[in-house]
């Protein structure tokens, strides 16, 4: 087996893998010099919001700050609870705690998505949004996360940054509740050459809120009729977006392939434990931002994989939100725990030939035939 390199995120090839239609888009840009809330921009949020079915998409400067704004647009008082999955990136915490909310991190399930049955006993008086992160390109049970928000009278949000295009019965990720938010940092599933994000929503009156917080509080009429901030998506990465969302679909298609590829030829290992595999469950349309898979012997696995020259990752450095210490929201987290002991990420990018994946798959199994 000749070793090869496989990067576990390939940077450059987001640009190589079409300078020309890219760079065409850039330049026409340039030569505008249409640098921001330009025409491009709102091109962009009308194509996101025609893709998702939503009836309103912002672009905003990033994924932390679409969350931020959405929060502050609800009007919620100080300190009132946001429940939050614990599998999450800090952003997600820290967007509540600069809205002046308190995030309260909740369990896992078995497939990695915030666990429905650890949010119910989670909720006190405080409790005002459950906002539960769309994780590694799969959508939550919003059913199950739905019918608790009903019964307790709480808003649901969504942090949806790792999952565009991801579907739970058929309905968009980041459409289920008051808004939803995504991130285009360059290596997420829509990724353009910075940072990015958008907020999502159906209600007008958020919307609005959100529009007026993310430029200064200056309305329409350019008229500053609010306090608010600088957090306006640039025309020139909107325009990469926008050129990007006209293959999107072609992209989830080969994200798709690339995890039939995995399972297929991997799913007969029993130290390995991989994500749901494409189709396997009628209610799920996962797009694989991520490839999350557990494996008991994950860290002497790791290191096979590095000496061949594959890389891997466990997600958030390996710290869940409720193990950072340095933000006090320590709880009890058995299977959030338990995950982070065994969790780790395979390679799932664009840039992956099948030889690529063909050789990451005979890596392992060769790991397991000298470890079994």
């Amino acid at each position: 087996m000749a070793q090869r390199s496989v990067p576990f995120f390939n940077y450059p090839a987001l640009f190589m893998q079409d300078e020309t239609g890219l760079t065409d888009v850039v330049m026409d840009v340039l030569r505008r010099g249409a640098y921001i809330l330009q025409k491009d921009l709102a091109e962009f949020e009308t194509a996101l919001a025609t893709f998702t079915g939503a009836k309103h998409a912002i672009g905003v400067a990033d994924g932390t700050n679409a969350m931020l704004l959405g929060l502050r647009a609800l009007d919620l008082p100080p300190g009132s609870e946001v429940i939050i999955a614990s599998h999450t990136y800090v952003a997600t915490a820290a967007a509540a705690h600069f809205a002046g909310l308190t995030p309260v991190p909740v369990d896992c399930g078995s497939d990695h998505m915030i666990d429905p049955a650890s949010v119910e006993p989670a909720i006190t008086p405080r409790t005002r949004v459950i906002m539960p992160t769309q994780v590694n390109g799969r959508t939550s049970d919003m059913d199950a996360i739905g019918a608790i928000a009903k019964r307790h009278n709480l808003i649901v949000a969504e942090d949806a940054a790792q999952a565009l295009g991801s579907k739970f019965k058929g309905k968009c990720a980041g459409t289920f509740g008051a808004f939803g938010t995504f991130s285009f940092y360059p290596a997420k599933l829509l990724g353009c050459f910075g940072d990015g994000g958008a907020v999502l929503t159906n209600d007008d009156a958020i919307a609005e809120k959100v529009r007026l917080h993310h430029d200064h509080g200056r309305n329409d009429d350019g008229i500053f009729v609010s306090w608010g901030t600088n957090s306006r998506l640039d025309n020139l990465q909107a325009a990469v977006l926008h050129y990007r969302l006209k293959s999107f679909d072609e992209a989830i298609a080969r994200r798709r392939q690339i995890a039939s590829h995995y399972q297929e030829q991997l799913g007969d290992i029993s130290d390995l434990m991989l994500p749901p595999a494409p189709g396997s469950e009628p209610d799920h349309f996962d797009v694989f931002q991520n490839y999350e898979m557990e494996a008991g012997k994950r860290d002497a696995l790791r290191d096979h994989l590095k000496a061949n020259g594959i890389g891997t990752l466990v997600q958030w450095s390996g710290q869940p939100v409720h193990r950072i210490k340095a933000l006090g929201l320590d709880r009890h987290l058995p299977n959030t725990d338990r995950l982070f002991q065994r969790c780790f990420m395979l390679p799932m990018h664009l840039a992956l030939s099948d030889d690529d994946v063909a050789y990451i798959c005979d890596t392992i199994r060769d790991f397991y035939r000298r470890n079994n």
